[in-house]
């Protein structure tokens, strides 16, 4: 396959994944060249995510490894292959690729947990909810950008929606919930749209009260992605410019507990309807 200059970072991801394996069995890049028959810069190219592996050479690299987790062997190669089309690809040029990486990896997600303080969920944004949001950047976005983003941004409710559709469970802090964003109408429209979402099987809504007082992962909001297996899952950090991806085991493991402790100390899905309500009849 040829060398890629701007890979995904789902196809960094199974760089990086690939370079674990590699560096679990104690080989060094020539050792592994050597092995797999191959030059040392396209092992170094493979990690990075800028050459393409098919699945057989995934198992190759697999069996030269030594590897014996079946499971993950499959979850690897099920990442493999070429960019998949999907709908975030006509934004491809036109916004950051951050914005279709995200996209992307809740797409793909077997499971999803999202927690937001100030905003509410991207998946569940309406139109006129992320105009206003997207209205406060400083400086201002592109025409082109501005409505680009937005459209976006409405678009994320595929991946909740769709047959097949991940669970996802969103812990809201109160805060979210009561600041007016775009004014009083928009917010009781997003209010609603928040309420609606929270009838699907799939989708699990618990609130956060201003007087459950301090708690864990208060200062950011945070999308864990589950994957295949445990060791493919994904934590994302929100930042006002560019998210940022998380693989290590260590931090995955501090934002489990972080969303466990603000699950425990939310309001019950029927209670944090009562409160969405509330908060909407007062508007």
């Amino acid at each position: 396959m040829p060398p890629r200059s701007n890979p995904t970072a789902r196809q960094q991801r199974l760089g990086a994944e690939l370079r674990k394996l590699r560096e679990d069995a104690g080989l060094s890049t020539e050792q592994a060249a050597a092995l797999l028959d191959t030059k040392r810069t396209v092992i170094t190219s493979t990690e990075a995510g800028r050459h393409g592996v098919s699945p057989e050479r995934v198992r190759r690299i697999a069996f030269a490894y030594e590897c014996t987790d079946q499971a993950l062997i499959d979850a690897l190669v099920a990442m493999c292959g070429d960019r998949v089309h999907g709908w975030w690809e006509e934004y491809r040029a036109v916004l950051p690729s951050t914005f279709l990486d995200i996209a992307e990896l809740e797409w793909r997600a077997q499971g999803l947990r999202v927690s937001t303080i100030t905003h509410m969920p991207g998946q569940f944004q309406t139109e006129e909810y992320a105009r206003a949001l997207f209205r406060a950047a400083i400086p201002p976005l592109p025409a082109t950008e501005f409505e680009a983003r937005v459209a976006h941004r409405v678009q994320r409710h595929r991946t909740v929606d769709r047959p097949d559709a991940p669970p996802y469970v969103l812990v809201v802090h109160e805060g979210a919930l009561r600041t007016e964003v775009g004014g009083r109408a928009v917010l009781r429209d997003q209010l609603g749209h928040l309420m609606e979402a929270a009838d699907r099987d799939n989708v699990t809504i618990q609130a956060i009260p201003f007087s459950a007082g301090a708690f864990p992962g208060s200062g950011q909001s945070i999308l864990y992605a589950r994957g295949r297996v445990p060791r493919l899952d994904t934590a994302l950090l929100d930042r006002a410019t560019v998210g940022e991806f998380l693989h290590a085991e260590a931090h995955l493991c501090k934002y489990r507990l972080q969303l466990d402790a603000m699950q425990r100390i939310a309001l019950a899905p029927e209670e944090s309807l009562d409160l969405m309500h509330a908060i909407a009849s007062q508007l």
